[in-house]
């Protein structure tokens, strides 16, 4: 089931960040975790408008929105491979028009997982923190997508 964040959901989102965190970013030090860590609590998630996926009463994944930048998504690795991850995104592109965000270049599975859901690089930048190049990466919605044809017709949204 997909639902809106609670507060006290924060320790299980912050247990299952580190977990796929881990395997995703395992070129990334623990001292970074620990900084994201205490970040994660007290900045993005206040920041954002976070949806959690539990199952049996347990936060087991999340999406994080900023606007139209997923700020992050990510589910325990005990439960990755299982359609969750997708279950989310297909959550946030349903909210939004257009989606974009940034993944590193050395994680594989974000990667590969973005691309496959349709999304397109569109630069590449810096993470100043890590010194790690990300790619820039954008959805938008299909030609056929209801709201752009109004949009279209109507010359506005």
């Amino acid at each position: 089931m997909i639902r809106k964040y609670r507060h006290t959901d924060l320790d299980e989102l912050l247990d299952a960040w580190y977990s796929a965190s881990k395997i995703a970013h395992h070129f990334l030090t623990d001292s970074f975790f620990e900084y994201e860590r205490e970040n994660i609590a007290s900045v993005y998630i206040p920041a954002a408008e976070t949806w959690v996926y539990e199952r049996d009463g347990k936060v087991i994944g999340f999406i994080a929105l900023i606007g139209n930048e997923i700020g992050g998504l990510f589910v325990h690795s005990n439960y990755q491979g299982k359609g969750i991850g997708r279950s989310l995104m297909d959550h946030a592109a349903n909210l939004r028009d257009r989606l974009v965000l940034n993944v590193f270049e050395d994680n594989s599975i974000g990667l590969s997982f973005y691309e496959k859901y349709g999304f397109t690089r569109i630069a590449e930048v810096l993470h100043v923190t890590t010194e790690k190049n990300q790619y820039r990466m954008e959805m938008k919605p299909p030609i056929s997508s209801p709201r752009l044809f109004y949009a279209v017709l109507n010359k506005g949204p």
